[in-house]
């Protein structure tokens, strides 16, 4: 699991092992969550190294190695934040739904000024890839977006473009002031 660990209900009982990057949902980058069965500790082979043996990490109570505090303090403000302010994993689903259903609506509804990388079946609800009609327009999208005071919406380097990341920390306010700029950019562009 990644980006996506945390903006929506988990079955995790269909899993005998989560390894989840935590990334942007959960806390700084470099947090790893690992939720494991009972049963899958009882059956792991006895020459695994120590830090692929998630027994000694038991043993140790989580610590193995020196606990990195400030991430395990973020990790421990997020869980609190989802849960009392708002109301779990259910409802961040619904609000993750709501800002990716206005960003995907700006990009199918631009008659072809925006488009959309991914499929509409594999459309994610973190990242919102899409580019614009040839490179310079979207060197002219990116700079006056962040004039308009918006800010990390390059594309990733190794494929350029235009990448909005929506994850559970941004307000759906800003997605839709987003949404509002890009159909403004859409407009003066066509004249």
């Amino acid at each position: 699991m990644s980006s996506d660990f945390l903006s929506k209900p988990c079955e995790a009982e269909r899993f005998s092992l989560i390894y989840a990057h935590a990334q942007k949902n959960i806390g700084p980058a470099g947090v790893t969550v690992v939720l494991i069965r009972d049963e899958l500790l009882h059956t792991m082979p006895d020459n695994l190294p120590g830090w692929l043996d998630y027994r000694s990490h038991i043993k140790a109570h989580s610590n193995y190695n020196t606990p990195p505090v400030f991430a395990i303090y973020v990790v421990l403000l997020i869980t609190r934040w989802l849960l009392q302010e708002i109301g779990g994993l259910a409802n961040m689903a619904r609000i993750n739904e709501q800002k990716a259903a206005l960003l995907y609506a700006a990009l199918d509804e631009s008659d072809g000024f925006y488009r959309g990388r991914a499929a509409l079946g594999d459309r994610s609800r973190m990242n919102v890839a899409f580019n614009l009609q040839n490179e310079h327009q979207e060197r002219a999208f990116i700079k006056a977006s962040q004039l308009a005071g918006f800010s990390g919406l390059s594309g990733h380097r190794a494929v350029g473009g235009v990448r909005a990341s929506i994850y559970n920390g941004l307000e759906l306010s800003a997605v839709t002031q987003l949404t509002q700029f890009m159909r403004d950019f859409a407009q003066k562009a066509k004249g």
